[in-house]
């Protein structure tokens, strides 16, 4: 892990695309912008454990559901033989 030291204004850059700016620390709290490109994903950690936790939920739920739906559905009944038939110049073609 790294630990910086920022002042207010001071830039942090992450693999050449990624700009974190300190814009404001007093007390106990700091206010930081985050520039980055559109398809990273940056989320508070809180909100990413929230969302691991719901898509570990709907992991279970989904099996659960699938199990549920089969025994719902009939069983499949034996495939119906389809006989296709050209059509001749006597049909018209």
């Amino acid at each position: 892990m790294l630990i910086l030291s920022r002042k207010n204004g001071q830039k942090i850059i992450i693999n050449d695309e990624i700009e974190i700016t300190i814009l404001e620390s007093k007390n106990d709290n700091c206010k930081i912008a985050i520039n980055a490109p559109k398809d990273v994903k940056i989320y508070r950690e809180e909100v990413y454990q929230q969302i691991q936790d719901t898509n570990k939920q709907s992991d279970n739920i989904s099996l659960e559901a699938l199990g549920n739906l089969s025994e719902l559905m009939p069983t499949p009944k034996t495939a119906k033989k389809v006989v296709i038939k050209k059509k001749t110049e006597k049909d018209g073609l």
